[in-house]
């Protein structure tokens, strides 16, 4: 290669073209506004037209591997990232988030607990429901807290072979085959978990994911810690929503092998970590966010830019903005989109003006007039010394549409194309 690469993705970082105007063009963001003036530019499709991905589809793609071939499940890649393993046959893990619902009716009351359930919280309502025997088929669960409300769900039977094909009971999700799509609008009310496919493991892992979730409401809605939350005027963490089934990781050429490199993943959220750990590149685990956006990027950036002295492409995942899209906060997704470009933007862009490829992309769209992930294509900067830029001003959706690299009508194509036309 003649640079190495450093591979920026900004968790839903993009808005959707049809907004009045976008969170980027609301920024003030003189770094990425530099990149784009610098570079080549383009939209892209993260996986596809018409798929508003989940962040672990989305990421396999723009790794440079159709997640319709080797896509198995989020639940296998969060359990792998939070240093679980799952038995094949006889467990399928989830991703799971602790809920705030009403035990009477199921009815969801907020799917993230407010966002205000602490990582220690977590953990002891986790420990509460770890190991739960379920009564049936020898059944049992595993559950692991990773970050604030997210945690891992392992439903597993001793004597009976278990199958991932069955549906969230997380309304925000419904399962295509083995890959889920954000639905707009989602249900308040928490569906039962349906096989399907017509099979017994299907029909058994069905059962004893919906007996563990009731099992769970009724330990949970009486765990300390959620009486403690009540008496604060804090939402309880009384269920925990599960989705994206599987019982094993991706089997896909390596990325050092594919790329024919040295490739590494610095990555602070189970799932980043798992997709580094199950496609064979050296995973750079970094600590969740302080809360102090100065440190963290300052962190973020020491650790993207050592990585960049041991490796060839080194990819980096940073959360930010996903999150008050979600919430549909514009003007905190501007602030995390700010935040990045000064304390981590500005200063790489000293670092590798004269040095090292850079690629800027998001991981899908997440606009706060959705409040979820939606299909739209998202910008794309492709920088390296020398290279002749387009005429584009600043990094927004419009602006990038401009480029030269069009429109990419799926993110596994962006990686191989970059390597091969301008790093060979």
């Amino acid at each position: 290669m003649k640079y190495k690469l450093l591979y920026l993705v900004l968790d839903g970082m993009s808005d959707r073209l049809s907004d009045p105007t976008t969170t980027l063009e609301n920024s003030v963001k003189p770094g990425l506004d530099w990149i784009a003036r610098n570079s080549k530019c383009g939209l892209m499709y993260t996986v596809g037209k018409g798929i508003a991905p989940e962040s672990d589809e989305a990421v396999i793609s723009i790794l440079g591997y159709d997640p319709h071939e080797v896509y198995t499940g989020r639940g296998p890649l969060e359990a792998l990232g939070a240093g679980l393993s799952i038995n094949e046959e006889h467990e399928v893990a989830f991703r799971a988030n602790f809920a705030t619902i009403d035990p009477s009716t199921y009815t969801i009351i907020d799917r993230r607990v407010g966002r205000s359930l602490t990582t220690s919280e977590a953990r002891e309502l986790a420990k509460a429901v770890d190991g739960l025997e379920l009564g049936i088929y020898d059944g049992y669960a595993r559950v692991v807290a990773t970050i604030g409300h997210r945690a891992v769900v392992v439903i597993g039977s001793r004597s009976h072979r278990l199958s991932p094909m069955v549906d969230n009971n997380d309304p925000a999700y419904r399962r295509h085959g083995m890959v889920s799509v954000a639905v707009p609008s989602p249900s308040k009310q928490v569906p039962e978990i349906k096989p399907l496919e017509d099979t017994p493991e299907a029909r058994v892992t069905a059962e004893l994911a919906n007996v563990f979730f009731k099992k769970a409401v009724e330990i949970l809605s009486k765990h300390p810690v959620n009486i403690e939350r009540i008496s604060k005027g804090l939402l309880p963490g009384n269920a925990i929503l599960m989705r994206d089934a599987g019982s094993r990781v991706p089997r896909a050429v390596k990325l050092p092998e594919k790329y024919r490199c040295r490739f590494a993943v610095l990555a602070e959220m189970p799932v980043e970590i798992g997709i580094g750990r199950a496609f064979g590149a050296e995973t750079i685990i970094m600590e969740p966010p302080t809360g102090d956006p100065a440190r963290d990027y300052r962190v973020r950036l020491k650790a993207a830019l050592d990585a960049l002295r041991e490796n060839d492409i080194v990819y980096v995942h940073l959360k930010g903005p996903d999150e008050p899209g979600h919430d549909g906060d514009l003007e905190l997704k501007k602030r995390r989109i700010e935040e990045i470009d000064k304390y981590f933007i500005q200063p790489l862009i000293n670092e590798i003006r004269d040095r090292y490829a850079l690629i800027v992309t998001a991981d899908h769209a997440t606009p706060p007039s959705v409040k979820s992930h939606t299909d739209d294509p998202v910008p794309v900067a492709f920088y390296m010394p020398g290279i002749k830029p387009d005429n584009v001003e600043k990094f927004t959706e419009r602006e990038c549409s401009k480029g030269s690299l069009g429109l990419i009508q799926h993110g596994w194509m962006l990686l191989p194309g970059v390597i091969t036309e301008f790093l060979s």
